[in-house]
């Protein structure tokens, strides 16, 4: 059985264009838990070179405090993608993501970051990658999986609702595949900035689903996310109860407790060490 992902808070992931050096000066002083500094969707093609440049920078400069920073390369089918892998090794950030990988061979074929010490990210966001999540998430060197829910609606040619129906099937297969092999799976972006309640309904829905956070594409959407995917005050007190049961000395033993008239077995115990460690985590930051 897999082991629980790493409990390192990463409710709020936030794309930032890496070539506007004020958004990526502004996400040193945002509450997000990720910084995605990116070279890809938000980059026109005359500013990739300049891009790939601050990026490098930036994560070099640090300053980012808590947060995970994290580059989003181009892919190695397109004329940036080479160099924008080797400057992102070269800077070490705590990631790097890579799109549109279908395959295990996809990921297999960013292996220098692996070779280098630097985690991947993997976007799941083709038609063909959802034929493929047991073997990219078992690829070596993963370390999250990232869904790209525009690009895969694209694809399919579904509507993307707040409620995303046309999606719940391959968002649940994509945490699933995630889970299995122990990675960090965080949901796409929410388009409309301003719909507040939209947001807020959406990463409800990726808390169901079990997701660890959202990507998000704007700072004012940060709130919302960190809010949705933090444990609540209940939720945590009810964890305290459960290890504490579980580590009296006469239940030592014990697979399955009655706790509180509700019954709790040794795999609640691993859950309510999670929940408390994120809590303490959200906490410390």
């Amino acid at each position: 059985m897999p082991t629980l992902t790493v409990a390192r808070p990463r409710r709020s992931a936030l794309y930032m264009p890496a070539a506007n050096a004020r958004a990526i000066e502004k996400a040193r002083e945002l509450p997000c838990d990720v910084v995605i500094l990116d070279l890809e969707d938000a980059v026109a093609p005359e500013a990739k070179g300049l891009a790939r440049e601050q990026a490098a920078a930036a994560v070099r400069a640090g300053g980012f405090g808590r947060r995970e920073v994290v580059i989003r390369i181009n892919g190695l089918d397109t004329p940036w993608g080479l160099e924008d892998l080797a400057a992102a090794i070269d800077a070490r950030p705590d990631a790097i993501l890579v799109p549109k990988v279908s395959s295990a061979h996809d990921v297999r074929a960013y292996g220098a970051a692996e070779a280098g010490g630097v985690p991947l990210w993997a976007m799941v966001e083709t038609c063909a990658s959802l034929f493929a999540l047991a073997e990219i998430a078992g690829a070596e060197g993963l370390a999250a999986l990232v869904v790209g829910t525009n690009d895969l609606a694209k694809e399919m040619r579904c509507r993307l609702t707040v409620g995303r129906a046309a999606l719940a099937g391959p968002l649940s297969l994509i945490v699933a595949a995630g889970r299995a092999h122990g990675l960090a799976v965080l949901d796409g972006v929410f388009n409309e900035i301003e719909d507040d309640a939209g947001l807020a309904a959406q990463c409800a829905q990726g808390l169901e689903f079990g997701f660890d956070g959202k990507t998000l594409i704007h700072p004012r959407q940060v709130e919302a996310a960190n809010a949705a995917f933090s444990p609540s005050a209940e939720e945590v007190a009810w964890s305290r109860v459960v290890v504490a049961a579980f580590d009296s000395p006469e239940n030592a033993a014990k697979g399955v407790l009655k706790v509180e008239g509700r019954m709790v077995e040794r795999l609640h115990l691993a859950q309510a060490r999670r929940v408390i460690a994120v809590a303490e985590a959200i906490a410390a930051a």
